[in-house]
Formats: C-alpha cells, sequence, structure tokens
C-alpha cells in the first residue's frame, strides 16, 4: 500500500518534463502567418449581466467555430469570423437555458446561429489591440468592439502544432438585438469574455 504514492509520484515527475517545454512567446512578431481555425476543446465565449441588481448571472457558448488569418508583420491586416451555435447555451440551469432559447429570447429555433466578422483591427499595444466587427445576432447586426489581449503563441507540448492564445473582452447591449425581454429589471448591459486557442492550418 506504501508504494502506491511513490508509483504516483515517480509517474507524474517522468511526464513533468513533456509540460514544462512550453514554447509559448508572447512576442507576435513571432507567430507564423496564415490561416488558423479555434481549438473548441480549448475555447469559450462567457456572457454576464445583472439580475435584478442581486447579483451577476452567468453562462456561456463552448460551440462555436472562429476562422483567423494573421499577419504578424501587419497584425492590422489579420481578420478574424466567427459563427456561434446559439443552441449551445449552457447556464448550468436547465430551465434558464429553456428559457434562453425561447422567443422569449434567443429564439434558437429561428435563429439558430450568431456570426461575428472583424471589420477593422487596431494594435493598441505590443500584445493588445481591437478588433471592430459586425456582430449579427437574433436578425440584428450591429457593430462590436472586442478589447483583445494576445496571450502567447508557439508549438503546443502534447499535439505538437503551432497555437496562438488570445482572451478578449466586450459590451454591448441587448436591448440593439431585439432582446428586450425583463428590462429594465433585468439589465441591458451584457459583458463578454472571451479566451481561445487557435491552431494554425
Amino acid at each position: 500500500m506504501k508504494l502506491a504514492p511513490l508509483v504516483l509520484v515517480a509517474a507524474l515527475a517522468a511526464v513533468q518534463p513533456a509540460f514544462a517545454q512550453s514554447s509559448a512567446s508572447t512576442d507576435p512578431a513571432k507567430v507564423e502567418a496564415g490561416r488558423y481555425v479555434v481549438d473548441k476543446t480549448h475555447a469559450k465565449i462567457i456572457f454576464s449581466f445583472n439580475h435584478l441588481g442581486f447579483s451577476t448571472s452567468y453562462g456561456l457558448f463552448s460551440d462555436f467555430d472562429a476562422e483567423m488569418t494573421f499577419d504578424p508583420k501587419s497584425p492590422a491586416k489579420s481578420s478574424l469570423a466567427v459563427s456561434v451555435n446559439m443552441d449551445g447555451v449552457v447556464t448550468t440551469v436547465p430551465k434558464f437555458d429553456a428559457h434562453l432559447k425561447s422567443p422569449d429570447l434567443f429564439d434558437t429555433a429561428k435563429y439558430p446561429t450568431a456570426s461575428f466578422k472583424s471589420t477593422a483591427i487596431e494594435v493598441t499595444g505590443p500584445t493588445t489591440g481591437r478588433i471592430t466587427g459586425e456582430l449579427t445576432l437574433h436578425g440584428v447586426t450591429r457593430p462590436v468592439v472586442l478589447d483583445t489581449t494576445f496571450n502567447g503563441a508557439g508549438v503546443h507540448p502534447m499535439n505538437k502544432k503551432f497555437v496562438a492564445g488570445f482572451n478578449a473582452t466586450a459590451k454591448l447591449k441587448r436591448s440593439d438585438f431585439g432582446l428586450g425581454y425583463a428590462l429594465p429589471v433585468v439589465g441591458d448591459e451584457v459583458t463578454l469574455t472571451i479566451s481561445t486557442e487557435f491552431v494554425h492550418q
């Protein structure tokens, strides 16, 4: 019985070097140029809003496709396109999930997807930028700005593919997209918090 912990420690020690040798760099100039697609297993879109003045409610989307082209010599010439499966919304409260999908709100039977397509990219710092684009949600298209941070890029230590990671935030008013249910009791402003890993193709 006493050998089991020792065996476990030895096993962990044996695999640790593989995880310790990440080549991720925060220098955007070292990112490989070209086309990237999102790794769905490491990508989330989290939304939050004020609930009745008492708390902040959260939900997320993890079922979405995204494609990016990146030009390290001229990042402003890069592009981003995203398509979100609205039926994949998760709040961990099944009744609320069903309500979000109903005609009161997202109406996923009529509007099964939301999309974002970049129209301009502005570099604001060594690892930051602003991605302006058109968000189509609930059949309405409005401009939205993603404040973006480049986390790092390099060869993934496990799958040996070149990966680039980003975080982003944005704020929007749901009423701008025809989602006015329970206003103004439930907050109009929605905050998006996004984290993604993209794999070079």
